[in-house]
C-alpha cells in the first residue's frame, strides 16, 4: 500500500469506534454466512461463530470463530463476553430424516440450551431467525416446534429479544440444493402479487435483507420483545445500511 492510500485508510479509522463483538451459532446456514459476509464489509460489528465442525467461511470473512461440542458452548460465550448473539440455528424435516425427535434436537432443544447458556454468561441480547406462521398451535409440525420454541427462548429472560420470521429466503446455499425452495423462488415473484394480503407474511424475502436486520437488530439497547416480519426487517436492514453508508463517508 503507497504512504498515500495508508493515510487514507488510517484517517478513516481514527476515533471510530471498536466494532462490537456478535455472537453467532448457525454459522454455516445461509443466513449465517450471509451475516459473516454483511459484517465483514464494514466496522461496524465483528461476529464471533461457535460452531460444532470446522466450516468454510465466506470469502474475506473477518471473525473469530471457535469449534466446540454444545455441551461447551457456554464456556465460550463465558470467554468472549458478546453483547449479543445471534441463533441462525435450524434444519430441516428431510435433513432430521423426517423424525421429530431429530428435528426438535435442533430446533427447539439445541436453541433453547444455546440460550440458556448465552443468558448465564451474560449475555443480554438474542436475535433467534424463526420463520413467518411460527405459531405452537398450529398443525404443521414445522410451525408449531418454532413457535414453541420462541414461546421458550421468551422464559429465558433476555433483556432484548429480537424474533425474525422471515418469508421464503432467497439465496443460494452453499453445498445444500432444496428442490422445493429453489422452485418456489422461481415462482414467488409471479404468484405473490396474486395472493391474498393475509399471506403476505410469507412472501419471499433475500437472505441478505434478514442478515442485515440482525446485526442491525442486535446492536439495539432498548429493553423488550420484538417480533419482525419481512416488511419490519427490511426497515431495520435500510437502517443497517444507512449506518454503513455514513460510516464510510466518515
Amino acid at each position: 500500500m503507497s504512504n498515500l492510500r495508508r493515510g487514507a485508510a488510517e484517517k478513516r479509522t481514527m476515533g471510530r469506534k471498536v466494532p462490537e463483538r456478535i455472537g453467532m451459532v448457525g454459522a454455516t446456514g445461509l443466513i449465517g454466512r450471509r451475516v459473516i459476509r454483511t459484517a465483514s464489509e464494514g466496522d461496524q460489528a465483528r461476529i464471533v461463530g461457535i460452531s460444532r465442525r470446522e466450516a468454510k467461511l465466506p470469502d474475506g470473512a473477518r471473525m473469530e470463530m471457535f469449534v466446540a461440542e454444545p455441551a461447551k458452548w457456554g464456556e465460550v460465550f463465558e470467554a468472549v463476553k458478546p453483547r449479543s448473539f445471534i441463533c441462525a440455528l435450524g434444519t430441516t424435516w428431510k435433513k432430521a430424516g423426517r423424525d421429530e425427535e431429530a428435528f426438535r434436537a435442533v430446533d427447539q432443544d439445541l436453541i433453547l440450551s444455546t440460550a440458556e447458556a448465552a443468558k448465564a454468561a451474560g449475555v443480554l441480547n438474542m436475535v433467534l431467525i424463526s420463520a413467518a406462521g411460527a405459531d405452537p398451535g398450529s398443525k404443521s409440525l414445522y410451525m408449531r416446534v418454532k413457535g414453541e420454541t420462541e414461546q421458550l427462548v421468551t422464559k429465558v429472560g433476555f433483556k432484548r429479544l429480537d424474533i425474525l420470521r422471515p418469508g421464503l429466503l432467497r439465496g443460494a446455499r452453499a453445498g445444500d440444493f432444496r428442490l422445493a425452495e429453489k422452485a418456489g423462488m422461481l415462482v414467488a415473484p409471479l404468484i405473490e402479487p396474486l395472493l391474498p394480503s393475509k399471506y403476505e407474511m410469507y412472501h419471499s424475502i433475500d437472505a441478505d435483507l434478514v442478515a442485515q436486520a440482525a446485526l442491525g437488530l442486535a446492536l439495539r439497547r432498548a429493553q423488550g420483545r420484538f417480533t419482525h416480519d419481512n416488511e419490519a426487517m427490511k426497515r431495520a436492514a435500510r437502517e443497517w445500511r444507512a449506518k454503513a453508508e455514513k460510516e464510510f463517508e466518515e
